[in-house]
């Protein structure tokens, strides 16, 4: 091997060490292309253009209105990986906060515990969007090439680096920020659109950097907008004018979208929802 070739050998070699390079083997695009193989399967769907279906690609879990956490921490671990791998499913937590109440504990916790994206609860606002994108992060260091926003995320993952396939503490460092402020980073900041006030600012919302996507909550939706019957309609002429405005702008925004409402999911998925809280339809 000519000597000229070592130092770049030798750079190779660290970078495989850290993680920074990804050693599995590459799945083809459809495009012939290889794909790039992520903790995060939401993400890897996205970057393809695929939806990502709950119980396939992603779980859902949510401990918004429950006081019951067995099924939670039962659900959690059964996604932890062998060492080496990344989770079947990719777990997705609701927490219980909604964002105009303090969040910042539970968003650390659900990070801590393995989640690799957080949804909030019933987000109106871009500042409530900030905050909830710096509880995500870590406090970013000199030289840092994503500094803002500010991340004020408290070191204590380790359920997180289990959940990664059992990273260092630098591996996971490097992998646990959001997306896709950071390009390579695994983690999911998702808001919840449930009022008409969210409806008004979808465009502000989404455009927060580092927020990753957008899932509506059909049932509160269709109460906040006056269209239920009196019960939540969620299938309302209202809520359905509602979603395709935030399909729009997630679409025009590059970035996920989801409804927990009709599960017509070609319909969705026609509208440019890639983020599916349902099974994948069958043919």
């Amino acid at each position: 091997m000519p000597h000229t070739a070592t130092p770049r050998l030798a750079a190779i070699c660290i970078a495989l060490c850290l993680g920074l390079v990804q050693v599995s083997p590459l799945a083809q695009s459809g495009n012939g292309a290889p794909k790039k193989v992520r903790l995060n399967q939401i993400i890897e769907q996205f970057e393809q253009d695929k939806p990502a279906f709950a119980n396939e690609h992603w779980q859902f879990i949510s401990i918004e209105h429950t006081m019951v956490l067995e099924a939670y921490a039962k659900a959690m671990a059964g996604l932890v990986p062998p060492k080496g791998e990344r989770p079947k499913l990719t777990p997705i937590v609701r927490i219980a906060p909604s964002a105009d109440e303090p969040f910042r504990y539970a968003v650390k916790q659900a990070l801590d515990d393995g989640a690799l994206g957080v949804i909030l609860p019933d987000v109106k606002t871009k500042e409530e969007v900030m905050r909830f994108v710096s509880a995500m992060r870590y406090p970013q260091q000199p030289g840092s090439k994503y500094p803002k926003p500010e991340g004020d995320r408290g070191w204590g993952p380790t359920g997180a680096r289990r959940m990664m396939g059992g990273l260092t503490d630098l591996e996971h460092h490097m992998k646990a920020d959001v997306w896709p402020l950071n390009p390579d980073g695994e983690l999911l900041a998702i808001v919840m659109i449930e009022t008409r006030e969210a409806i008004k600012n979808i465009h502000e919302i989404l455009k927060v950097p580092g927020l990753g996507g957008a899932i509506i909550g059909p049932a509160d939706l269709s109460l906040a907008l006056g269209s239920g019957n009196p019960a939540p309609d969620v299938n309302s002429a209202a809520v359905e004018q509602a979603t395709a405005t935030v399909a729009k702008a997630c679409v025009e925004l590059k970035k996920l979208c989801g409804s927990f409402g009709n599960p017509d999911v070609n319909k969705r998925i026609a509208q440019g929802f890639r983020l599916v809280p349902f099974p994948r339809p069958s043919k």
